[in-house]
């Protein structure tokens, strides 16, 4: 294991895999307006080379279009690189649902491949994305920690667990700190917009006037900004290795779990004509509450967003038409199909 003083930011260069998706442009801010160096690697699986333009003219900021199944394009990614972040991946359970072959040999193999080319390079941190829907379907109302049995009822879940029981397995032997960091659902404005998470899914459709149907809205979530998310993989970068090392956090607030109908009575108070039908038996059988003590004692992590701050501004904007009804173009603002 690495034990050497970390360097000042500006002496170090992130890989951010994935770095041009929904979280990883808000990653890739959060590095660069934090001094660090940032190297991207992203197949824009999706067409959304759009969402890193912004960052061209950084001089600190290179993008690589490559692809994390290809061996080749990881070489050439890692090449100097302190320290790897994995966001890439069929993010989601409907996407991993409809391209399940894609989903494993990406979401799994490639991770899994990724994962054992990193020793011996001299890296300081590897963060992984994975995901609290490992929780999956529980029985109780008590709140899911990191000590919690995981009942993953996805292939997008399965994958994560499976790929964070390699990362626990093999890192004892390795000369950097891995750590696990099992992300609540996602929300919050980002230069590759998503309409198709719950929160941004619902406040959209609400404030356009279209009717919306939800399902099983008595089951519960977790949520966490994407500010936030990138402040918690910024925050993991810079801690004590003997803090990290090893570990899982589930990141997100105690005081950000949510059933379906909680948020959308939080967008009620925004839109009031809002037109709402609720109905039982939906494909998505997940149901969770979960604790996020761990991340506060270990890397002094709180949430600077909430929910009910991110709903009047989301409403707003789309109210205002800054986000268009691309239906020519389904992945504009979503992860919806390939190819």
């Amino acid at each position: 294991m690495n034990t050497s003083t970390l360097t000042a930011p500006g002496e170090r260069e992130v890989l951010v895999i994935g770095g041009a998706g929904y979280v990883g442009t808000a990653l890739t801010r959060e590095l660069l307006s934090s001094g660090y160096r940032v190297r991207v690697v992203d197949n824009l699986l999706y067409g959304h080379g759009f969402a890193v333009r912004q960052f061209l003219s950084d001089p600190n900021y290179t993008f690589i279009k490559g692809d994390l199944r290809n061996a080749q394009d990881m070489e050439n990614a890692l090449d100097g690189v302190s320290d790897v972040v994995l966001l890439a991946g069929l993010v989601g359970d409907p996407i991993c649902k409809k391209y399940s072959d894609m989903a494993k040999a990406v979401n799994l193999d490639a991770c899994l491949n990724l994962y054992n080319m990193l020793n011996g390079r001299g890296l300081k941190r590897f963060v992984f994305a994975s995901t609290c829907s490992n929780y999956g379907l529980r029985d109780t109302d008590d709140l899911a920690t990191e000590e919690s049995d995981l009942n993953p009822v996805s292939l997008y879940a399965e994958c994560k667990v499976a790929v964070e029981k390699h990362i626990l397995a093999n890192g004892s032997g390795n000369d950097f700190a891995s750590t696990i960091l099992r992300i609540a659902t996602a929300y919050g404005i980002s230069q590759r917009m998503r309409f198709d998470l719950t929160i941004s899914e619902f406040t959209r459709e609400m404030a356009m006037g279209r009717e919306l149907l939800v399902y099983d809205e008595n089951t519960w979530r977790p949520y966490c900004h994407i500010v936030d998310l990138s402040r918690a993989a910024r925050m993991v970068l810079e801690a004590e290795e003997s803090k990290i090392s090893g570990e899982i956090f589930n990141i997100g607030h105690s005081s950000e779990n949510f059933t379906k109908k909680m948020i959308v009575e939080a967008i009620e108070a925004h839109v009031p004509n809002a037109k709402v039908t609720y109905k039982e038996g939906g494909f998505d059988p997940r149901n969770y509450k979960v604790a996020f003590d761990k991340a506060y004692q270990h890397l002094g992590f709180l949430n600077t967003r909430s929910v009910n701050d991110e709903i009047p501004i989301l409403v707003n904007a789309v109210q205002s038409g800054l986000f268009e009804d691309r239906t020519n173009d389904p992945n504009m603002y979503g992860n919806i199909q390939i190819g």
